[in-house]
């Protein structure tokens, strides 16, 4: 494995032979030292990087400091003049009225890039073989969303002509899965919640080459539904057994995905751990619900190791459910650095 202070160490990231503690705990060492944010956090824990062996003594940073904080690695050992080194973008959450959104400064998207293509490559295989269609409006509507970026790129790497966004013009999108549907293209129908249950009341219809994927969100366009609900409602109206799920978030660079069960899948450089919910820094046993800690190795130049507000259960398998969310009342462990 290249020293993490190499520029080519993120491209073994995605190698077929990762040796993904190896890796993480080569990542966890460099952030510790280069991260300010997460020094600090981690002395303010009392703990000594160097005493961490395993990924599962590995401190996660409370997602909420993505709110607060400039969360970046920065490479001082790379013969990069700090004076000149900038982020290349700045993905951000859609939050809600009043509330402070996170920020994910990214400092190389050809990182990101590579872990959404191969992640969607690794479940659906190769994405010219698809058309793929985006029903995102509330995300649309921003230039600074990390879903947008990856459906974009997605959309221009199918080279398919009817690929594209589809913001409220669902007449044209109706159409053009009808005709996609008559000469039997597989398509992918990636939408927000909201978006793809207004779809499927106004236009409901069969699908046979079509996956839905679902992004999740109401974005306060309707009342909170459970998955459950939602997938029960588009498979009747689609005519499919199971509706697929994308998780991600703005503060990651990877995405797990569920074929329709409810059950997610990550990519091998992503994995799920869980933690207790009255004690953050203790992990609980698979089958047992609790918080959602991420390791990201993505996230080389952020922070690969995050504890956010999801609640949720791991199998044996690596696969995990996603059960809801913590209220703010609940979080824990985030109060050491607030300012």
């Amino acid at each position: 494995m290249s020293n993490v202070q190499d520029s080519n160490f993120f491209a073994e990231i995605f190698s077929n032979d990762l040796d993904f503690e190896k890796t993480a705990l080569e990542i966890f060492q460099f952030q510790s030292k280069e991260n300010p944010v997460y020094k600090n956090y981690i002395e303010q824990l009392k703990i000594n990087p160097f005493e961490i062996r395993s990924i599962f003594q590995i401190p996660f940073l409370p997602i909420q400091f993505f709110k607060t904080h400039h969360i970046v690695t920065q490479p001082q050992t790379l013969n990069i003049n700090p004076d000149s080194y900038r982020d290349q973008t700045v993905f951000t959450s859609s939050g809600t009225t009043g509330n402070e959104t996170s920020k994910h400064y990214v400092t190389d998207l050809k990182i990101y890039e590579r872990s959404f293509l191969k992640s969607f490559e690794l479940f659906y295989g190769n994405i010219e073989d698809y058309c793929f269609l985006a029903l995102l409006p509330s995300y649309l509507e921003r230039k600074d969303s990390s879903l947008i970026y990856m459906s974009d790129l997605l959309i221009k790497k199918s080279k398919h002509l009817k690929s594209g966004f589809y913001l409220a013009n669902i007449d044209e999108l109706h159409l053009a899965l009808q005709e996609l549907e008559k000469k039997n293209q597989k398509t992918i129908l990636l939408g927000v919640t909201y978006a793809l249950l207004d779809f499927a009341e106004k236009f409901p219809m069969k699908f046979k080459h079509t996956a839905i994927i679902e992004t999740g969100g109401m974005k306060g366009k309707r009342k909170e539904m459970l998955r459950e609900e939602v997938h029960e409602i588009l498979s009747y109206a689609f005519g499919v057994e199971k509706i697929h799920s994308e998780y991600g978030m703005t503060e990651l660079l990877s995405q797990a995905y569920s074929n329709g069960s409810g059950i997610f899948f990550s990519p091998p450089w992503m994995k799920i751990l869980i933690r207790d919910v009255n004690d953050p820094m203790v992990l609980v046993e698979n089958g047992k619900s609790g918080g959602i800690n991420i390791i990201d190795l993505a996230n080389i130049y952020s922070c690969s190791f995050i504890a956010t507000q999801d609640l949720g259960k791991k199998y044996s398998d690596g696969s995990f459910e996603i059960l809801g969310r913590f209220d703010e009342s609940d979080l824990r462990g985030c109060n050491l650095m607030i300012e």
